[in-house]
């Protein structure tokens, strides 16, 4: 496949981004069609639907790139090129009415992020970036945050519900809850990454997560100073650690992470 222009690909990402967004944003309090409820998770038809939208406005740019979603895959996602998209990352927030929730888009280039796309359409707040160039922030560029001492720093961290993730999760949460000044746990992975490359959050953990959580807010972390950690987990997920690049050592979470 030849080189894609990645000026050409941010462009199209925030295009789909934003489209997703609208029709997250008025669906809002609507009522919602649930495809699947698990104990600690939701799928929405609406999911779907963002995806559906995503796909085809990406499709009409860039129709040789495959696709790997949360809400399915096409095309070959082994391929030099591929989108990694969570059409709503927060979706149970999104579902009980609170607006914390947003649209990550990401192109990976041999599994490499070199664009990502973080749009929050409740704030109407759009982070951007590419390969080598700054974060921004509807156009202005951010940075992380420069605190280095937990007790000044807020933290955020989530977990899913297994009984293997609450026993080693639990004791980190109660230890550096009594360290740092605030512990979050807020329910978008996306979008707490975007905050710590924004400076609102100094690190964020998560002991399991998946690809498409992270793909757009790992090269936005990093390409606004920080730190983005990140450890292979069982079952193709993600344990990581994003920082401002001070923290992970002095927070001690190694064997969180492992």
């Amino acid at each position: 496949m030849k080189t894609v222009s990645l000026k050409s690909a941010l462009a199209v990402a925030i295009k789909a981004a934003r489209a997703a967004g609208k029709v997250m944003h008025a669906n809002w309090h609507k009522p919602k069609r649930v495809n699947s409820a698990e104990a600690h998770d939701i799928k929405l038809e609406l999911d779907v639907q963002c995806q559906a939208l995503i796909e085809k406005i990406l499709a009409a740019a860039f129709p040789q790139i495959p696709v790997l979603g949360e809400e399915g895959s096409t095309g070959d996602v082994t391929a030099e090129y591929r989108w990694v998209i969570d059409p709503i990352d927060g979706t149970v927030n999104y579902f009980f009415g609170m607006p914390h929730a947003c649209v990550s888009i990401a192109l990976q280039h041999r599994a490499e992020s070199v664009v990502g796309v973080i749009y929050d359409p409740f704030t109407d707040e759009i982070w951007t970036t590419t390969k080598g160039q700054p974060t921004r922030l509807n156009g202005k560029i951010v940075r992380v945050s420069n605190r280095s001492k937990l007790e000044d720093c807020v933290i955020a961290i989530g977990f899913s519900k297994s009984k293997d993730n609450l026993e080693k999760s639990l004791p980190h949460l109660i230890r550096l809850a009594r360290r740092v000044k605030k512990i979050r746990i807020m329910g978008s992975a996306a979008l707490e990454l975007v905050y710590v490359a924004s400076g609102r959050l100094d690190a964020y953990i998560e002991r399991t997560i998946n690809l498409w959580d992270v793909a757009a807010g790992s090269l936005l972390v990093e390409n606004a100073g920080g730190e983005f950690y990140v450890l292979p987990a069982p079952g193709g997920k993600l344990r990581m650690c994003a920082d401002n690049g001070k923290l992970r050592k002095k927070m001690q979470i190694g064997s969180l992470l492992k």
